[in-house]
């Protein structure tokens, strides 16, 4: 088939392209690199990518007109600056638009989106979370926005899935704790874990959910990918601390959550594992020694965070 990926060169977009390429699919990738990184691509003769923003019409309708896609996959998304509220909303919101208009023009037969778990708000009226819990992306402007481009897609009539992501993990991820605990601990920095407890799903169990949806498992709406599990955020640093064979003076220092802080987001998989016949595979321990073996040989210039963190240290937040 050929597939397009918006956010190509990011964390989500780069492992897929890696599996349908490897799967002998054609695929055309766009990203303007604010969060992506180049190395995450290795040129391949069913590789294209385009530079650009999918907030310009014009690269996106050029990108549709070569790619003749099948099938979109939306990983695109603005998140490097939570107060960047305008970016968020040219990417977020204009860019999704950009993206569907030019999948009805192109006739494209499924989109596959990615949406946060924040959709459902920073303190959850259930756990786990269903996929009945109301939509109350009010917390930040990433919610907002991303929530905002998941109606467009909905609107849109095309056949789509809206995967709600637990946090992923893994080599190549630039966002959340785990790459700032890597930063901190190598450079010899102090670091806080929040007591709060999140999901966290490695993202060769993630890319499997997305396979299986390219081949045309699921039905049209929205599944969460989830462990259905919660972790501590100090299980993760403990788990970062053994795969860099650190041991501190002292245990590190677990802070109270703040009062907006839900003390865990988990997702109820049930749906996905039903409809995809699909499980996570992969310990957190196996997972996050193998995104410190990815950091350690590719370093990691900057991390970013949907949400603020306070005093400069890592804050744990949700995907």
């Amino acid at each position: 088939m050929k597939i397009l990926i918006t956010g190509g060169a990011g964390f989500v977009g780069s492992h897929l392209a890696d599996r349908l390429l490897g799967a002998g699919h054609k695929v055309h990738v766009i990203d303007n690199f604010a969060t992506g990184r180049r190395d995450n691509l290795t040129p391949h003769a069913n590789l294209t990518l385009v530079e650009g923003s999918i907030a310009d019409v014009a690269v996106v309708d050029q990108a549709f007109a070569n790619a003749a896609p099948d099938i979109v996959v939306h990983a695109a998304a603005s998140y490097k600056d939570p107060d960047n509220w305008v970016e968020d909303v040219r990417t977020n919101v204009l860019g999704t638009a950009n993206i569907v208009k030019a999948s009805k023009v192109a006739g494209v037969k499924r989109i596959i989106y990615f949406q946060t778990a924040l959709c459902y708000g920073l303190k959850p009226l259930e756990q786990p979370i269903t996929l009945e819990h109301p939509i109350r992306s009010t917390g930040s402007s990433y919610a907002i926005s991303k929530t905002g481009g998941e109606q467009y897609v909905d609107l849109s009539g095309i056949d789509y899935l809206s995967f709600r992501l637990a946090n992923a993990y893994g080599p190549r991820n630039l966002s959340g704790p785990l790459p700032t605990f890597f930063q901190r601990l190598t450079q010899g920095k102090p670091c806080f874990v929040m007591d709060t407890r999140r999901d966290f799903v490695y993202i060769d169990d993630l890319i499997q959910v997305v396979m299986k949806a390219i081949d045309g498992k699921g039905k049209k709406g929205a599944y969460h990918i989830s462990s259905g599990s919660d972790y501590s955020i100090k299980e993760l640093f403990d788990a970062t601390l053994k795969a860099l064979k650190v041991k501190l003076d002292k245990d590190v220092e677990v802070r109270p959550r703040l009062p907006d802080d839900a003390f865990t987001i988990l997702l109820d998989p049930s749906a996905t594992e039903r409809d995809f016949a699909w499980k996570v595979s992969t310990p957190l321990e196996t997972g996050v020694a193998r995104a410190i073996a990815y950091y350690h040989a590719h370093g990691i210039s900057q991390t970013f965070t949907h949400l603020k963190a306070m005093d400069g240290a890592p804050a744990a937040k949700a995907a």
